[in-house]
């Protein structure tokens, strides 16, 4: 069956406007404190609700509006995770492919990391991959925290480095130097768990 085709207004975020690709419309919405949006089913839809306000058309119920379906997931991409056993514990992360889970890369375990560090490293790994084999592919990681700092360039970690730890900020070093010496067109996404499940890079570790 093939999908009705939608229109997106986005009325809050990078660039409020029209979209008529999800795709599109993700980009101004993905990390946006607050963003608000909605699919319409026509052009002139959109056109009136974006001209309308947002508030006509989501009010009280705003929320269930906010978060897209499964059926919008972009299977053809990559999925990034991290798993640490402590805080800070011994680290890992990988990326694996969403529609088919083989995974693509896997780093660690390496001791005295966290998570949110192996979020970033995940995420830093997969868009230097995907530029160096000149692949479109978008990377989707279920961390704010990590979202956040790659678009700051920065792993914004209170750990300290020890001789312990000394790979893991080497990794970090080199992470930072790539988001600031690279340019990528590749699109972080935010894995939506609660709609979508758990990230299919998850190491099915939680209690």
């Amino acid at each position: 069956m093939i999908a009705k085709k939608k229109w997106y207004v986005v009325w809050k975020g990078v660039e409020p406007g029209i979209y008529d690709t999800w795709t599109d419309c993700k980009r101004q919405i993905n990390g946006f404190e607050g963003a608000l949006y909605k699919s319409f089913g026509s052009p002139e839809e959109a056109k009136e609700a974006f001209h309308t306000g947002a508030w006509q058309y989501l009010g009280k119920n705003k929320e269930k509006f906010q978060t897209s379906p499964a059926d919008d997931i972009i299977r053809q991409s990559l999925s990034v995770d991290a798993a640490c056993s402590g805080n800070p514990g011994l680290m890992e992360y990988r990326g694996v492919h969403t529609a088919t889970g083989e995974e693509i890369f896997h780093i660690g375990p390496l001791e005295q990391g966290t998570n949110n560090i192996g979020e970033f490293l995940a995420i830093v790994h997969a868009l230097a991959l995907l530029k160096k084999g000149g692949s479109a592919l978008p990377v989707y990681s279920d961390s704010m925290n990590a979202i956040a700092w790659i678009k700051r360039k920065k792993c914004n970690t209170k750990l300290q480095p020890s001789e312990v730890n000394k790979t893991i900020f080497n990794l970090i070093e080199r992470a930072e130097n790539w988001l600031k010496n690279n340019t990528y067109t590749t699109l972080v996404l935010k894995w939506e768990t609660k709609e979508w499940g758990e990230i299919p890079a998850d190491f099915g570790r939680k209690s």
